[in-house]
C-alpha cells in the first residue's frame, strides 16, 4: 500500500504550501487527505481550492468552522460535495488512518 499523508489546515496563510506539499506527495505515490478547519476554511474561497480538490485524494472542511467564519454552509465550495462539508471526525480519521500527519 502507498504511503499516506494527512494535512490538517488551520491557517488561512498556507495555500501555497498546501498545494506544494500535496503535489510533491502525489508525485511520490502518496494518498493525500486535506482537512480544513478554524480559519483555514477561508482557503476554500481561493482560486487554487478547486485545483487542490482535483489533486488530493480527499478534501473536506469543517462545516461548523465554515459557518463560524461567516460562510453559508449551503454555499458548498467549488470542488466539494455536501458530504465533504464534514465534522471534526475527519481530523480523527487523519490521525488514525494516515501514516504521516502535518499541520499547516
Amino acid at each position: 500500500m502507498a504511503k499516506s499523508l494527512g494535512i490538517f489546515v488551520t491557517s488561512p496563510r498556507n495555500m501555497r504550501h498546501i498545494m506544494g506539499v500535496t503535489k510533491a506527495a502525489k508525485a511520490k505515490g502518496c494518498n493525500v487527505k486535506v482537512f480544513f478547519t478554524w480559519k483555514g476554511v477561508e482557503l476554500a474561497k481561493t482560486p487554487e481550492f478547486p485545483e487542490l480538490c482535483k489533486i488530493a485524494d480527499d478534501v473536506s472542511i469543517c462545516a461548523d468552522s465554515y459557518k463560524k467564519c461567516g460562510f453559508d454552509p449551503a454555499d458548498i465550495p467549488q470542488g466539494l460535495t455536501d458530504k465533504e462539508m464534514a465534522t471534526q471526525a475527519q481530523h480523527g480519521a487523519i490521525i488514525e488512518d494516515y501514516d504521516c500527519y502535518m499541520t499547516l
